[in-house]
């Protein structure tokens, strides 16, 4: 999840002024605009220690009209809060209608904080979250807008800020006084907050993950955020009215360039193999592939290779080298194409739930649940509610899976804009390859930028620790191939052990 997150974002001191000026303005107009609302806006700030949440909250307060704005801190407990039900707190300082409310904590502290340090097990994790779940259901429901942003750096940035606080006259930046005691357990809370972030990324109430490496990028960005957002409730209210600045954000999202960088821009896409090492690379992961495939037969494991990728990405040929190399009794093929009729009268997931693979055997899905997040969602299919609810439907749905001890294998395969239009144009005069280009597949790379977003909204919020994304670098198909399968068969592998640890265990406590 955190990975769209360390794409090495940032913008310039002097882009950065010449974008204060219009963000400032903007924000303090649709401040106004929000008084005269019935709506309040509720902003909560989270994520690593020493990403500079506390610098975020001043510059927040900087750009806005202080008047309206209420910042708490939750990161210490009183006498008098510890006398009272958790939740007093919260409801005591909750913002009024027409003002915003800037939570520094939240909510979400002490459970995260909690569970790192094992004063929580992960059956009270569970039960804290659906709580802020129906919480935050219930002041949405009345009004409220909630903006959660979380700022996330990468763990040896803040190894590199630990080490620094340890002589903080020589920081240029403000650091936090709890950097080394949280930053000390950076995988711990990673695990943790993926996992609270997962459960509690609602439509209603989605997070917003901010890379905070670079300052800069990190508060013009948490700014653009809550503008976007404020903007787009507002626009919503009973007289259904477009804001007058709702096309000048636009034109200020434009600007930011480092917007435009998405995890795909961090695909490797230049290794290549030469046809004498792909074919005995690929003779030796397939022969693997078949052994595994039956091991895990054996054990009841089943396997969901899902596939999604450009168009001309190489899906097909890729299926192909997989399908090859398992035994054709224990696999199928499910392509995935626009929704019939009677699909369309289901929720979304009903057809895919109905191709789910028998204990022990493979399914392998051409496409899959995430048109709902791409195609519908670029195309318009889909309600932006319908969207963005989608993750959170998406990851319970494939939580469900592995529980059930399948292995889940998630295949994105990405090429370059030039190398899929030298592809488009040899299938225009190959005969045996004409039938695989359509007017469709020429429009759709016209949405390039449109799907790259979606691409990198979709990793963000569904790679998750239990069915992470696998990114295939797929210029050379050669490459791609041999990844693929390579990797398939270290997931199976990484089932079957975990299967011999558990059945190890359970020997044990029977003995």
């Amino acid at each position: 999840m955190f990975e769209a997150a360390e794409l090495g974002r940032k913008i310039s001191k002097k882009e950065f002024q010449e974008l204060v000026p219009e963000l400032h303005t903007q924000l303090l107009k649709i401040q106004q605009q929000l008084k005269k609302s019935n709506h309040s806006v509720i902003v909560i700030v989270s994520g690593v220690e020493g990403a500079g949440k506390g610098e975020v909250v001043n510059r927040l307060s900087e750009w806005l009209d202080t008047r309206d704005i209420r910042t708490n801190a939750f990161w210490d407990e009183t006498d008098e809060q510890r006398l009272r039900p958790d939740y007093w707190r919260f409801w005591r300082i909750l913002p009024a209608r027409g003002t915003i409310g800037i939570m520094f904590g939240s909510w979400y502290t002490r459970p995260i904080i909690d569970r790192v340090f094992g004063n929580l097990d992960e059956g009270d994790l569970e039960q804290r979250l659906r709580r802020i779940v129906e919480f935050e259901r219930m002041l949405v429901q009345d009004g409220a807008l909630i903006v959660k942003l979380w700022f996330h750096l990468p763990k040896n940035v803040v190894a590199k800020r630990v080490r620094q606080d340890k002589n903080i006259l020589e920081m240029k930046i403000k650091k936090s006084p709890l950097l080394q005691k949280f930053g000390k357990q950076y995988d711990a809370f990673a695990e943790v907050s993926e996992r609270a972030i997962r459960i509690t990324d609602k439509g209603n109430a989605p997070w917003h993950l901010i890379e905070a490496t670079d300052k800069h990028y990190r508060d013009i960005t948490a700014g653009q955020i809550l503008l976007n957002a404020m903007e787009e409730r507002l626009a919503q209210s009973e007289n259904g009215s477009v804001p007058e600045s709702h096309h000048e954000v636009s034109h200020l999202a434009d600007k930011l360039e480092a917007n435009k960088i998405t995890i795909l821009d961090h695909v490797d896409l230049k290794p290549t193999l030469t046809q004498d090492k792909y074919n005995k690379e690929l003779k030796h992961y397939q022969a693997k592939l078949f052994d595994l495939a039956w091991k895990a037969h054996y054990q009841k494991i089943s396997v969901a290779a899902v596939f999604e990728g450009w168009d001309a990405s190489g899906k097909g040929g890729a299926i192909r080298r997989v399908t090859r190399a398992i035994d054709a009794r224990l696999y199928k093929v499910i392509s995935v194409a626009a929704p019939t009729d009677e699909e369309i009268a289901h929720q979304y997931l009903w057809r895919f739930w109905r191709h789910i693979p028998l204990a022990g055997y493979v399914s392998i899905y051409d496409r899959s649940w995430y048109g709902r997040v791409l195609v519908e969602r670029v195309e318009g299919f889909a309600k932006e509610s319908e969207w963005k609810r989608a993750y959170n439907e998406i990851n319970h749905f494939e939580e469900q899976l592995c529980e059930s001890n399948i292995v889940l294998a998630k295949f994105w395969i990405h090429l370059s804009k030039e190398e899929q239009l030298k592809r488009f144009k040899e299938r225009e005069v190959t005969p045996w390859k004409v039938h695989k280009i359509t007017d469709e597949d020429w429009r759709n790379r016209e949405r390039w930028d449109d799907y790259k977003t979606a691409i990198n909204d979709m990793v963000a919020h569904t790679s998750t620790e239990y069915a992470p994304w696998s990114l295939i670098p797929g210029n050379d198909k050669k490459v791609a191939r041999v990844e693929i399968v390579k990797t398939l068969c270290e997931a199976i592998e990484q089932k079957l052990e975990q299967v011999k640890d558990t059945d190890k265990v359970q020997e044990k406590n029977r003995s």
